[in-house]
């Protein structure tokens, strides 16, 4: 599946504005003594400086994206060797992490999960001494024309081989492309794409793709929100009004999870179990996922559970949202995982394997969810 970084279109350079209505002259206005006339066709000109300048802007730019592209095709990293063979402690963990029961993971013939194919090549916290200076000087470049902020965007992979325990990853990554100048709501900047080959005992297992926006960030409007003023009975404005607080986000809610928000209506956490095999899930599926069976009915969570993992956001801000605040990966007593907030304890105290009991959180007039609070001791 191929996820690809959704661009804004700039807005048109030099767009004309409307202009503004002629205003009547006052009699006599034009027989007033000292006023000089502006020279014949003086008026003229401005249009054309306007002109002038956005085709010059428009050069500079077209010189600037000629000096990025001229990139395309270099190096990103040389000769890079996996710090690790693959291996079926990684497989297990990842395995684990993400949910994944596929058989075909495990045992004498076990292989790893294809979207593990990143995972071999990445650096660690010392990262990698195989990436070229070309990568290096493409970002510099990029930082000096004032794009100093990175987001990952997407990524795609093609599968050709599959990855099996014991082998050797190398890889090579190549500047696929840089894009023009895209303007998004982060900022206007440009979308760079690398190409990385990873091969397995030298033969080509697969491509990963990975692009990013380099961009300047845009004016924070966020932080200056407008205010409205609050008139006094005498119709002067007096303090600021208060803006209102934006609305927290709805869930998408369908057919496939009615059931669970029927649930959390009535104050219970319905977990689906297929009818065929038992299996629990969540979040909520049309079938099962170990037998295929689209057979189900639902059982109670007790609601205790403990943190099986966590991170802190700070950034971006969201406006219904106060940062920092934790959100969990919780593994319920039921055996299944689900990711909420935790209440109860600050941000920076929660902890991997913090018991949390399941409650309510009534979030506005028309929306409740549910939470977990942190357990006492």
């Amino acid at each position: 599946m191929t996820a690809e970084a959704a661009e804004t279109p700039e807005a048109a350079d030099g767009a004309d504005t409307p202009e503004a209505p002629d205003t009547p002259e006052a009699p006599g206005a034009l027989d007033t003594p000292g006023t000089p006339e502006a020279p014949e066709g003086a008026a003229d000109t401005l249009p054309h400086t306007s002109t002038r300048a956005v085709a010059d802007a428009a050069a500079e730019e077209d010189r600037f994206h000629a000096r990025l592209t001229a990139f395309e095709g270099k190096p990103a990293a040389t000769g890079g060797r996996a710090k690790d063979a693959v291996n079926e402690p990684m497989i297990r963990h990842w395995c684990e992490a993400m949910g994944d029961t596929n058989p075909a993971y495990t045992g004498p013939d076990a292989i790893a999960p294809p979207t593990m194919l990143q995972a071999w090549t990445m650096g660690g916290l010392s990262g990698h001494t195989d990436r070229s200076s070309a990568y290096d000087e493409l970002l510099l470049l990029l930082d000096g024309a004032g794009c100093t902020s990175v987001v990952a965007t997407d990524c795609e992979q093609e599968y050709l081989r599959a990855l099996r325990p014991g082998d050797l990853v190398t890889f090579d990554a190549v500047i696929e492309s840089v894009s023009a100048r895209k303007t998004t709501k982060l900022g206007a900047g440009y979308f760079v794409t690398t190409r990385m080959d990873v091969h397995a005992n030298g033969e080509l297992a697969g491509t990963h793709r990975f692009r990013i926006l380099k961009y300047a960030p845009a004016a924070n409007r966020s932080r200056q929100p407008k205010q409205s003023t609050r008139p006094s009975r005498e119709g002067h404005s007096t303090q600021p009004a208060p803006s209102p607080r934006p609305a927290r986000p709805r869930p998408v809610i369908n057919r496939d999870n009615q059931g669970f928000w029927d649930g959390v209506r009535d104050h219970t956490l319905l977990i689906q179990r297929c009818t065929a095999c038992s299996t629990l899930r969540f979040p909520w599926l049309p079938g099962c996922n170990a037998c295929a069976s689209p057979d189900w009915d639902t059982v109670a969570a007790s609601g205790a559970g403990t943190v099986f993992s966590y991170v802190v956001m700070h950034h971006p801000p969201f406006p219904a949202f106060d940062p920092p605040y934790a959100v969990a990966l919780v593994e319920l007593a039921e055996g299944v995982r689900m990711i909420s907030n935790i209440t109860g304890v600050p941000y920076d105290k929660v902890r991997i394997g913090l018991p949390v009991r399941l409650e309510f959180l009534r979030v506005d007039d028309t929306l409740e969810l549910p939470v977990f609070r942190a357990e006492a001791g």
